[in-house]
């Protein structure tokens, strides 16, 4: 059972469409793609990346490097869905109120690690929107696992636990988060946080909106692991509008 949910995961991730794919819920879809802010996390690949994948899904795709695109009102309001990717960044309270409006609205956010995790240190109003905020990596990039928590619902249906060498984030996140996957850290590298367990993929509700993070994509090998880029995939699915 296992190899056959292998196989179907890598044929998605390279392109091919199983007859159950067939008929993409993001064809005909307006999402918009905002990227930028630290550079280490290769904000321009991941943007490029998942953009040839939504067009290959017959999205239709606007890409933008600037967090201006908020303000514009009639593009905000034509979307069925928001992905960023901005790491350490700031944006005007005007960019802030036009994005969670929308997101309120009923547009869909999604995201990954820096790139809405850690996006607008000093903008609250996003984090509770996006449900966390990273504030540490102990021991910068490491070796640990990803336990699903939650393998009934369809985001995570027939995905099992996996294990990665990349940065593992310690969070800070709101309790009404629907958990869908976890990390525990082992305390080596700061001895008092051993067992603790912090979510890695997550699920929410802004307004109408809904909103899915991933705390993983440090970089863009981590997307060539097939459960990371299956858990991104399907949740960009859930959030559309």
């Amino acid at each position: 059972m296992r190899n056959i949910i292998i196989i179907l995961l890598l044929l998605q991730f390279f392109g091919i469409k199983t007859n159950a794919q067939n008929t993409s819920k993001l064809e005909g879809k307006n999402v918009l793609i905002v990227y930028g802010g630290w550079e280490g996390h290769q904000p321009e690949i991941f943007a490029k990346k998942i953009a040839d994948w939504l067009k290959n899904q017959k999205a239709n795709v606007t890409l933008s490097e600037s967090t201006v695109s908020y303000t514009n009102t009639a593009l905000m309001e034509s979307l069925d869905l928001v992905i960023q990717h901005i790491t350490m960044s700031t944006m005007s309270a005007k960019e802030s109120n036009g994005l969670t409006k929308a997101i309120k609205s009923g547009v869909g956010l999604a995201g990954c690690h820096g790139g809405l995790g850690d996006s607008f240190r000093n903008d609250t109003e996003f984090q509770y929107m996006v449900g966390g905020q990273f504030v540490k990596h102990p021991g910068g990039q490491v070796d640990y696992k990803v336990t699903l928590k939650d393998t009934d619902d369809p985001l995570t249906e027939g995905i099992q636990d996996f294990e990665l060498h990349s940065e593992q984030y310690y969070m800070h996140f709101d309790p009404l988060i629907e958990v869908l996957a976890t990390t525990r850290f082992s305390g080596e590298h700061d001895a008092w946080i051993e067992a603790v367990e912090i979510p890695v993929v997550w699920k929410k509700s802004y307004g109408k909106g809904r909103v899915f993070y991933s705390a993983i994509g440090h970089s863009e090998k981590d997307f060539e692991i097939p459960e990371v880029w299956e858990l991104i995939t399907r949740g960009i699915q859930w959030a559309i509008k």
